[in-house]
């Protein structure tokens, strides 16, 4: 008894010691404290370096969750729901999130990843996955820890109604199943409310206007319209929306070929290849884009670069 007393007293009054204390601590331990490693300056860096043409994802996600860690006792969860085309970054920059919070990144035991067509394929088992659901989708953390939970891509293929499951966990609840998730980062992402995204971004372009004129308050609401109303939707008529626990619609927009072009460049110096201009311009070249007049935007954004790239390498 009396050696442990020295112990914390020399890691209250040591800080050399306290670092080795924890050193030791984290050796042995999988604790979130251990694991809970946030990079903010990193992410921040890693956001505007290599998302591309995404000014309103990088504004949002680098201000939010530097705001939502810097509160120690947080009311209610960060919510973020990504929205956009296939190929726009949403899945990049989920994947950020989890690489810049924890030193195992995205193999990290805090950081939860759901596929609705592989946790929940089946749209006639709803009520099933409903009782099932709260545990697999909220609970079973321990308490008060900083999770990342990613509700991976697709989500507009979860059964409707399935995700009001989370309502409890998402609100300002002290306290849910004696668990406070108070901490937590839920992350959804999908392709649902592309329409308006890429409506407003083809109006900007057709007016002359600069791409980063466009503003959130031009998207907010519309995307969470677009999403609760949706049939295809795993936020239609959600509870999650009436009761406007989303912290933050994300949008992505559409990209031009420049922006193809510099995923093109960038895929291209991890191959060691960052001179062949040729292939840049012949990958941006061979995409398709829309629309018929005028051909601003790419319609599978970055998605389908690597094989493009295998073609012309």
């Amino acid at each position: 008894m009396l050696a442990i007393l020295s112990v914390l007293l020399l890691y209250l009054f040591n800080p050399v010691v306290g670092v080795w204390y924890q050193k030791v601590y984290c050796s042995i331990s999988e604790s979130c404290e251990c694991d809970f490693k946030p990079h903010i300056r990193d992410l921040e860096w890693d956001l505007y370096k290599n998302v591309y043409g995404q000014h309103l994802a990088q504004d949002i996600v680098s201000e939010e969750v530097a705001k939502f860690l810097q509160n120690k006792s947080p009311e209610r969860p960060l919510v973020l729901s990504f929205h956009g085309a296939s190929g726009t970054g949403k899945t990049m920059v989920s994947s950020m999130l989890g690489n810049h919070l924890y030193s195992s990144a995205m193999s990290s035991p805090y950081v939860h990843q759901f596929v609705p067509t592989l946790h929940f394929p089946l749209p006639d088992r709803v009520k099933e996955y409903r009782v099932g659901g709260v545990e697999e989708l909220g609970a079973g953390e321990p308490d008060g820890v900083r999770s990342l939970r990613l509700l991976f891509d697709e989500m507009e293929k979860m059964p409707p109604g399935l995700i009001d499951v989370l309502e409890p966990f998402l609100g300002p609840s002290h306290v849910v199943f004696r668990t406070n998730y108070r901490k937590a980062i839920y992350v959804f992402i999908g392709t649902t409310g592309e329409e308006v995204i890429n409506r407003v971004a083809l109006e900007n372009r057709q007016a002359g206007q600069e791409r980063e004129d466009i503003q959130l308050e031009h998207l907010q609401e519309a995307i969470a319209q677009a999403v609760y109303n949706s049939t295809t939707s795993g936020f239609f008529q959600s509870r999650v929306i009436q009761q406007k626990l989303i912290t933050r619609f994300v949008p992505f927009l559409p990209l031009s070929r420049r922006h193809v072009e510099r995923c093109v460049r960038s895929q291209l110096c991890q191959r060691g290849s960052c001179g062949r201009t040729d292939v840049v311009e012949a990958v941006g070249g061979d995409m398709l884009y829309t629309p018929a007049q005028g051909q601003y935007f790419s319609t599978t954004g970055c998605k389908a670069i690597p094989a493009k790239i295998n073609l012309f390498l």
